[in-house]
């Protein structure tokens, strides 16, 4: 039996993805008052969007309790499992990670005997979503658990998300600016570039419309050098499409799109479009 892989919800992996390559997402939950719904399971990307319009409450997230993550752990190992790399949003932005140790560390006695590997991604979405399905898939193959560790984080560190926000209300209200905070004095008239930076989230420059915006994401991703793979995330499909345009300018490979999950989407709101590049060597 291969290496099993486990994540949380907000690496925006497609479910039917994720059940053809193996791997088992546990996800987070999304509140709106005092309504909980799991994320992806029981609120998908249009229905948190629509509530998003509607509701007079914000969403707020909670993550997954560590019993979710033994249960899961257990589930894989009683399935066969050799070992299982977890894999998780960054312990700057939420408490999963911790959750997952935790979950680990409750095993029974006979059970620890699988190793279990964690890493904290120190990003998000398709930052890490692309690294593990391709995980997964050298997995199926046979590679062992130490050899996908060290493959994962080695993508990982080619990885680069940048993403345009229509507004920074949402990461205010839930307290995950990080190191964009200088934006916030100008909150309404600036459609902020940011990315990720030793796990958190920080702000690269602030136009002043979104089109300048991709334009400026477009420039970035040139000067970054060869791509390997790239693919765009998105809230909804108009800000997608926009954000696809700018970067054919400058790469002529396939640019395959995702939705952007409940739970990530209750900190970044509406209208959010970001770009994955994974580099090459």
């Amino acid at each position: 039996m291969a290496v099993r892989i486990v994540t949380d919800s907000t690496c925006d992996i497609p479910l039917e993805t994720a059940r053809a390559l193996g791997i088992t997402i546990v996800p987070l939950t999304v509140f709106f008052g005092e309504q909980a719904y799991l994320d992806g399971i029981e609120l998908d990307t249009a229905g948190f969007y629509s509530k998003l319009q509607t509701s007079k409450q914000s969403p707020r997230s909670s993550q997954p309790p560590p019993a979710a993550f033994q249960e899961a752990y257990m589930r894989l190992m009683n399935e066969g499992a050799d070992g299982i790399l977890s894999v998780h949003i960054s312990s700057k932005l939420s408490g999963t990670y911790q959750s997952a140790c935790t979950g680990r560390d409750a095993l029974p006695d006979d059970m620890k005997k699988i190793p279990i590997e964690m890493i904290d991604s120190q990003i998000v979405s398709l930052g890490m979503g692309v690294p593990i399905m391709h995980a997964a898939e050298e997995a199926r193959q046979g590679a062992s658990l130490a050899e996908l560790k060290a493959r994962l984080l080695e993508r990982i560190a080619r990885t680069r998300v940048l993403f345009v926000l229509d507004t920074l209300e949402y990461l205010k209200r839930g307290g995950r600016v990080g190191g964009a905070t200088a934006l916030l004095g100008n909150i309404l008239s600036v459609k902020p570039v940011l990315t990720f930076k030793n796990g958190e989230i920080v702000a690269l420059e602030r136009p002043r419309t979104r089109s300048k915006a991709y334009a400026r994401i477009a420039q970035l991703v040139n000067e970054m050098g060869e791509v390997e793979e790239m693919g765009v995330i998105e809230s909804d499909d108009e800000v997608g499409q926009q954000l696809v345009q700018s970067l054919k300018s400058v790469y002529s490979g396939e640019i395959p799109t995702y939705k952007l999950g409940a739970v990530l989407g209750a900190y970044a709101g509406p209208g959010v479009a970001g770009v994955m590049v994974l580099t090459k060597h």
